[in-house]
């Protein structure tokens, strides 16, 4: 059985709202942080919604759900995470802010925390490269939504500890997800591999081959995805996934087939970023699961 852990989320977005509903279900105390004010007890209220919608469904009782909510704190400043066994970054894909974050969490949590960072794209080791102790840094990635995706990659930078990543291993797998040894290279393993299925669908946009929502078709009817490249792109979010593309194809030395698509730089300029926005590359209506028209 998984020793439990306190579990510290910094960022109370889509994904560490997932991740914190993920550990708490599993039975770990977690407290969030984030830094734009009442982000963190939106976070936690979104996955109380999340906990009694399942106990309506018969997921889980109504007493599990309760205990589950209880074991989520809204943090409402960083040194909140001096007890956490373990915390979980998922803010911004940009370096600097990661890097910054990291340094200040080593100035609260215990030598004996380990941090990671749930970067899609981003080089572990370079995160890891200002921090005091490196060897207890390494790369968690989870994919959204966190409780319905069954998997996690568990990344080792260069300097990270092997304890370190065995502790993740057992406490991701212990929650029910699967967890992947992945290399810290470009987009590690499943966005390395998805690089192909948003690219070449982009790609074929491009090309006037067929409009995005016949493409997205083809694929889930004819070749068996679940989802085709936009229906994806939306899900995920374009300014998340556009950030992605750029970053694997500068870490590949520009390596032509990784070349990110003229397309998507006017639709994240206008804030059509997907389900989150209401509008990416389809409009969603509040109760719409799926795609409703295709955006103009």
């Amino acid at each position: 059985m998984t020793a439990m852990q306190r579990i510290g989320l910094v960022g109370g977005g889509a994904m560490g709202r997932g991740i914190a509903q993920l550990f708490a279900g599993a039975g770990h105390d977690v407290a969030i942080f984030d830094a734009q004010s009442g982000a963190a007890d939106a976070a936690r209220d979104f996955v109380g919604s999340m906990f009694a919608r399942a106990a309506d469904k018969e997921k889980m009782t109504r007493e599990d759900a309760t205990s589950a909510l209880s074991r989520i704190i809204a943090c409402q400043t960083i040194a909140d995470m001096a007890q956490c066994d373990i915390v979980i970054e998922a803010i911004v894909e940009q370096m600097a802010a990661k890097q910054q974050l990291f340094r200040e969490l080593e100035a609260v949590v215990a030598d004996g925390a380990i941090l990671a960072t749930n970067t899609s794209s981003l080089i572990i080791s370079e995160i890891a490269a200002g921090c005091r102790r490196p060897e207890r840094v390494a790369g968690l990635h989870f994919f959204n939504p966190v409780p319905l995706m069954r998997v996690a990659e568990v990344i080792a930078a260069v300097r990270t500890a092997p304890d370190v990543l065995a502790t993740l291993r057992a406490v991701v797998e212990g929650a029910g997800h699967r967890a992947v040894s992945a290399l810290d290279q470009p987009g590690f393993l499943v966005n390395h591999a998805g690089r192909g299925l948003y690219t070449e669908g982009l790609a074929i946009l491009e090309e006037q081959v067929a409009p995005h929502d016949v493409i997205d078709r083809v694929l889930r009817e004819a070749a068996g995805f679940r989802m085709g490249p936009f229906e994806l792109f939306d899900l995920t979010g374009l300014d998340v996934s556009g950030k992605v593309l750029e970053s694997i194809f500068a870490q590949f030395q520009q390596d032509p087939r990784f070349r990110p698509s003229a397309l998507l730089p006017p639709r994240i300029a206008a804030g059509l970023f997907g389900r989150k926005t209401g509008e990416g590359w389809y409009r969603y209506n509040d109760d719409a699961p799926a795609p409703a028209s295709p955006a103009s």
